[in-house]
């Protein structure tokens, strides 16, 4: 699959599923059930960079608590991203900390350059080391459980998550990716990788079987799968309950006991999915996942190159 940019096609189709609102000010307080988030500065790689950090009302310092990372789709503003795939409530119930990061400006629009080494790199934007200074700062100021740092992300940002995986993965216990794909430049991935993908079979952006620009959701499954040692033939369950058909695939038994596991979106679109399964929203599945993972599992591991 090869593709050098693709953005004005990409960028157009883009942000013809996400909205914006312009009129937002970067130092305003959001508020969830009397806590508040707010817009971070860090300077990176002499660029100033945004975040938005929620600490939740049930942080009181005394115990490590782990970190979770959602990344906006192109065209994304992080403060509007954060209502769309809302993790405050799941942070106050759980106990974590919930950054979502700001992309920089490519041509005007925000992105993420999860591809920094390869043919599908959008931008001389340091990405990793941006998330890594997030990560840095974080850790100075509060009890943040290091072995327990999650990455999750819609689109474009589902990308950032897999770049993360593959670029950064001794910083990342466990990722996962909503709508997005797995570009082809695949880095070095220290540790066995579990992965959450959840997908819609009508996405029009990134297309749920592939196309000639964007690598298919199973050919993504089976690069994890392969990394990971798990099984092959996947258990498959499927619920209906919740406003939409879903499948459940499950791959397991992998290395250090990780699963690869998809959640398939019958006729689902190109979202952060509200239709639930079993009860659970994209955001209930993205955290009940990532939060069985911890790299302490990891340690013993053989660190191996990915193919």
């Amino acid at each position: 699959m090869k593709k050098s940019i693709l953005l004005f096609t990409f960028l157009l189709t883009i942000l013809s599923c996400c909205e914006k609102d312009d009129n937002k000010n970067p130092e305003e307080y959001y508020s969830n059930n009397n806590t508040q988030s707010i817009v971070h500065d860090i300077v990176h790689d002499g660029v100033n960079r945004e975040y938005v950090l929620y600490i939740p009302n049930s942080y009181d310092g005394t115990s490590s608590i782990p970190l979770m990372l959602n990344f906006h789709g192109f065209g994304g503003n992080a403060s509007d991203y954060m209502q769309e795939a809302d993790m405050r409530s799941l942070a106050e119930a759980e106990t974590f900390i919930l950054i979502y990061p700001q992309g920089s400006s490519l041509d005007g629009l925000p992105h993420w350059n999860a591809c920094p080494l390869g043919g599908d790199n959008k931008s001389d934007a340091d990405d990793f080391g941006f998330i890594e200074a997030i990560i840095n700062e974080i850790s100075s100021q509060y009890n943040l459980d290091m072995e327990r740092i999650y990455a999750a992300g819609y689109s474009n940002g589902g990308m950032m998550a897999y770049g993360l995986a593959n670029y950064k993965s001794d910083l990342i216990a466990a990722v996962a990716s909503v709508s997005g794909a797995m570009l082809e430049c695949t880095g070095s991935t220290s540790h066995p990788m579990p992965v959450l993908h959840l997908h819609g079979t009508y996405d029009s952006v990134l297309p749920y079987n592939g196309s000639s620009d964007w690598s298919s959701v199973q050919s993504t499954l089976d690069y994890w799968i392969n990394f990971n040692n798990t099984i092959i033939a996947p258990t498959i369950s499927n619920d209906n309950s919740g406003g939409m058909s879903i499948d459940h695939y499950v791959y397991d038994q992998g290395d250090s006991s990780v699963s690869v596991e998809h959640y398939k979106f019958i006729r689902g679109d190109h979202v952060w999915f509200s239709a639930t399964y079993q009860g659970q929203d994209a955001s209930e599945l993205v955290w009940g996942f990532l939060s069985r993972y911890d790299t302490v599992s990891y340690t013993h591991h053989r660190a191996h190159e990915t193919p």
